[in-house]
């Protein structure tokens, strides 16, 4: 498993004479990096600005999924309320299709809303992540009600509830839908491809994908690419991992 990613980066700062000829290079530059950064040398890319409306997007969407993933989460496994069996069979039942489904009744209701070629098209789609809601639902279930319901008598309202007493509970769960989340956020390409067009606030897998079409193909940037793609994820996962380690622990109990 380790030695797609050691040959991805060993390929990267290849001699171009030597990318995908030998799996160790004896020559190594920074060409291909060099390439991406400065455009290929034909056209200069905005790709500080594309790295920034990655993270701005990615953030957001993740953050926004762990939260709202959370509130549903809760409601469905402690509150009771008329309609609660069929949100909780309709979320099962979307998470058995694929979403791309959905891809084209989405894009117009972007479109018709005004929200095309904006931050918002790309943003406010990716907001809710069943399978966020899915984990916390499970989690929240196996919560003691006494220790609910001696939140309820302090005069905690259902939101300081939440973010106040189950989400530390949930700690564990919450750094794996995150990681997870911000993954899938992070390397989307269809959706932001189709949304944005405008290359001031297009995300770096955009830039990355669109910049080889008028250039042909150039393995090395290729691979230089894939690592600059993967390097936030990676770092990611260092900074979460112990957290990520007990949740997974949580989990196959």
């Amino acid at each position: 498993m380790a030695f797609p990613y050691l040959f991805l980066i060993l390929q990267s700062f290849a001699s171009w004479d030597q990318v995908n000829r030998t799996f160790l290079p004896t020559s190594f530059t920074l060409r291909s990096y060099q390439w991406i950064f400065n455009g290929g040398g034909y056209l200069a890319q905005p790709w500080l600005q594309a790295l920034l409306n990655s993270i701005l997007v990615t953030a957001v969407d993740s953050i926004s999924m762990v939260a709202l993933g959370a509130i549903v989460g809760y409601a469905l496994s402690v509150m009771e309320f008329r309609g609660k069996k069929l949100i909780n069979n309709f979320i099962l039942f979307q998470m058995f299709y694929p979403g791309i489904i959905l891809l084209v009744p989405t894009f117009l209701i972007i479109r018709y809303s005004g929200f095309y070629n904006t931050y918002w098209a790309m943003i406010i789609p990716k907001m809710m992540s069943l399978w966020a809601v899915f984990m916390y639902t499970g989690f929240f279930r196996s919560v003691s009600p006494e220790v609910i319901e001696a939140a309820r008598l302090d005069g905690a309202s259902e939101l300081q509830i939440v973010f106040r007493i189950m989400m530390p509970m949930a700690r564990s769960i919450t750094t794996i839908i995150f990681l997870f989340v911000s993954m899938e956020r992070w390397t989307d390409l269809m959706w932001d491809l189709i949304v944005v067009k405008d290359a001031s606030r297009q995300t770096l897998n955009v830039l990355l994908s669109t910049m080889f079409g008028p250039y042909g193909t150039y393995q090395g940037p290729l691979y230089a690419a894939g690592v600059i793609l993967t390097l936030p994820v990676l770092l990611l996962f260092i900074a979460f991992s112990r957290n990520f380690v007990k949740g997974v622990q949580l989990v196959l109990r």
